[in-house]
């Protein structure tokens, strides 16, 4: 029996990158890597993230927040998720329960705040923070002077030049011709779990279409590629002006639609622009975690 049951949930999406959004506050309760893979599994709640919200003792945080892939491990962050989770309480009326009010918010996670504002009713810009570019930042197995451009040796595979960015969590970025035929179903687990990157990787393909415009698929970590990632977008937004092929705007279109990223010059931090849709609302059945101990 899980305690888990009945636990109402709400099924959104940010740009088609599928999201959960489970609120805990007030309860003592943890999702577990079983639960979180159970959840995953059923058609009903099935997510590319679980963001999973919890009291925060800190003051001016509304909600600390835990971040589940499909694979039931922790993520440090997700941008399209973020703003789902904004979104769920600042407007749903059980969510918004303990929400003090206003047009923002500070969510706390483990690698630290994020700050979230609404721009229109379905609309919010998330501070993604500061991009990471040393080579223990992100993590790399090894030291890489220059994390612009080094090479991820894989057999059978030219990837060329990659770049490696931290954006709370650990990005590769790639650069190709044409999206369409970058690979990504065969390279993207295989970049995953190279041995340069001890706690796995998210891989990013970016198509440069002119100084203010990218087209990107993303290969995640620990789910396989999805129709949008919010840190990806950040971390290739940010890579591409360090390396001068943007300028701090840009427009970055995913499968799932666009994002506008905006990387400011007086403190480095990358804000993200994008929509967030509510599908349903459910409640978790006992049958869903049954066997599980």
């Amino acid at each position: 029996m899980s305690r888990l049951e009945h636990s109402r949930f709400l099924k959104m999406n940010g740009l088609g990158n599928k999201i959960v959004v489970l609120d805990l506050r007030g309860s003592s309760l943890i999702v577990t890597e079983q639960e979180a893979r159970a959840i995953a599994a059923e058609k009903s709640s099935t997510f590319d993230q679980m963001m999973v919200l919890h009291t925060s003792n800190n003051p001016g945080v509304d909600a600390f927040m835990r971040i589940y892939n499909t694979d039931g491990s922790e993520a440090e962050g997700c941008g399209n998720g973020t703003r789902c989770v904004a979104w769920a309480m600042m407007s749903d009326p059980q969510m918004s329960s303990g929400f003090a009010g206003g047009t923002s918010l500070v969510l706390e996670t483990k690698t630290g705040p994020l700050i979230c504002e609404r721009k229109g009713q379905l609309a919010f810009t998330v501070d993604m923070g500061q991009p990471r570019f040393g080579w223990r930042d992100i993590p790399l197995s090894r030291e890489v002077e220059d994390t612009s451009a080094f090479e991820v040796p894989l057999e059978g595979h030219d990837l060329g030049p990659a770049s490696a960015v931290s954006m709370g969590n650990p990005h590769v970025i790639f650069r190709v011709k044409d999206v369409a035929t970058c690979g990504i179903e065969v390279i993207g687990p295989l970049v995953e779990n190279h041995p340069m990157f001890p706690q796995r990787t998210n891989i990013s393909f970016a198509q440069f279409i002119s100084r203010d415009h990218i087209r990107l698929r993303v290969w995640e970590r620990g789910v396989g590629e999805t129709r949008a990632c919010g840190t990806a977008t950040c971390a290739t937004a940010a890579n591409s002006c360090r390396l001068g092929l943007t300028g701090r705007d840009v427009t970055v279109t995913l499968p799932g639609g666009d994002l506008a990223i905006h990387w400011r010059e007086s403190d480095d931090h990358v804000l993200m622009t994008g929509p967030v849709e509510l599908e349903w609302e459910g409640r978790f059945a006992p049958e869903l975690f049954r066997g599980l101990s």
